[in-house]
C-alpha cells in the first residue's frame, strides 16, 4: 500500500481518540473497589509485588516503578519465573497486584493458589470482571475497554493504556495519602537533570572565600572593576566593615554607568551600585535560584547568612554548568 500523508494522520488521530475514550471511561471505575485497593496498598507492611504477562507485564513493570518512586515500595515479578522459584520473593507481609486483561492468563492463574496459601491480599487489574482472576482476588479494578485501538482488534493498545492509567491513579492517590513530598521524591531520583533540580543546593555550587568577588563600601569604581575582572563572575558584592551586604555592582551597572561619564578613579562604588539587591540563602535549591534570576531578569546573585553577611556568590553560568538549566 502506498503511503498517504493524510491517511497516516487520520489513522494516528483515530488511535488517540479510541484510547482517550477508554481512559475517560475509567472515571466510572474509581469506586469502592478502588478505595479498597488503595487501603490494602497503604496498609501493606511489606512490598507490593506486581505481576503480569506479555504486554500486561510491561505495564506491570511500569506500575511497579511508579509506585516505588512515589513512596510505595514495589517490584515486578514475571509470573512465568514466579512458578519456577521467584515466588519465594513474596512474603505474608506483601500485597500482590496482578494484571491480566482476560483474567485467564495461565502463568498468572498457576501461582494464585500459592498466593492464597500465604494469605497475601490480591488486587486484580483486569478487563474481565467474570474471570478467574477477578473472582480469586481480594478486590479487582475493572479496566475493560469498548475496543482496542488496533484496527484488527488484536494488539493490546487501549487495554494496556487503561491498565497503566489505573496504576497511575493508585500510585498518585497513595502519594497524596502518605504526605509524600518533593524531598521524598528527590531521594529516589538522585540521577540526571531531575535529581539535580530536586537535590542540588546553592551551597553546592556557590563561589566562596577568595573566589567570591567583594569590595568594601569605601572602594572606588576602579577597585570594583579590578575585583570583577579577577573573579570573573560579572559582578561584585559591596559590603560594610562587618561584611554585611549593602549592594551589588554588575556588568549591567557598568554599562549604565558608562553612559554617564563617571570618573572611575574618583567615584565611590556606592554611587553606581544597585542597593538593596536580591540575595539568597545557601540552603536554597539551585533550581529556585534559577527561577529568581529568570523572574527578576538578572544573571547573578549574592548568598548571605542570617545576618545578611556575604558568604558566597553565583551566576547563571554556574547553574548551566551544574546542569540546572
Amino acid at each position: 500500500m502506498k503511503l498517504n500523508d493524510q491517511k497516516l494522520r487520520e489513522l494516528g488521530l483515530a488511535v488517540i481518540q479510541v484510547e482517550a475514550l477508554a481512559v475517560a471511561n475509567l472515571a466510572g471505575q474509581i469506586n469502592d473497589n478502588f478505595v479498597t485497593a488503595c487501603k490494602l496498598l497503604f496498609n501493606c507492611t511489606g512490598r507490593v509485588v506486581v505481576i503480569g504477562m506479555g504486554k500486561s507485564g510491561h505495564i506491570a513493570g511500569k506500575i511497579a516503578a511508579t509506585l516505588a518512586s512515589t513512596g510505595t515500595p514495589a517490584f515486578f515479578v514475571h509470573p512465568g519465573e514466579a512458578s519456577h522459584g521467584d515466588l519465594g520473593m513474596v512474603t505474608p507481609k506483601d500485597v500482590v497486584l496482578a494484571l491480566s486483561n482476560s483474567g485467564e492468563t495461565g502463568e498468572v492463574l498457576t501461582i494464585l493458589p500459592i498466593i492464597k496459601r500465604l494469605g497475601v491480599p490480591l488486587i486484580a487489574i483486569t478487563g474481565n470482571t467474570d474471570s478467574t482472576l477477578a473472582r480469586f482476588a481480594t478486590t479487582y479494578l475493572n479496566v475493560s475497554v469498548a475496543q482496542e485501538a488496533c484496527p484488527l482488534g488484536l494488539a493490546p493498545t487501549s487495554s494496556t493504556t487503561a491498565a497503566l492509567v489505573m496504576g497511575d491513579a493508585l500510585a498518585v492517590s497513595l502519594l497524596e495519602a502518605r504526605g509524600f513530598t518533593r524531598d521524598d521524591f528527590a531521594l529516589s531520583h538522585p540521577g540526571g537533570s531531575l535529581g539535580k533540580r530536586l537535590l542540588l543546593r546553592v551551597s553546592d555550587i556557590m563561589h566562596v572565600g577568595n573566589a567570591m568577588p567583594s569590595v568594601p563600601e569605601s572602594a572606588l569604581i576602579s577597585h570594583a572593576l579590578l575585583e570583577m575582572t579577577e573573579k570573573q563572575l560579572g559582578m561584585t558584592a559591596v559590603v560594610e566593615a562587618d561584611n554585611k551586604v549593602i549592594g551589588i555592582f554588575t556588568d549591567g551597572d557598568l554599562r549604565r554607568m558608562l553612559s554617564k561619564n563617571f570618573d572611575i578613579h574618583n567615584t565611590p562604588i556606592t554611587e553606581v551600585m544597585t542597593p538593596h539587591c536580591t540575595v539568597i540563602s545557601a540552603d536554597m535549591l539551585a533550581a529556585e535560584a534559577m527561577q529568581i534570576m529568570e523572574q527578576k531578569k538578572i544573571n547573578a546573585l549574592l548568598v548571605v547568612d542570617e545576618q545578611l553577611c556575604a558568604i558566597g556568590a553565583l551566576n547563571m553560568h554556574d547553574l548551566i554548568k551544574a546542569g540546572i538549566v
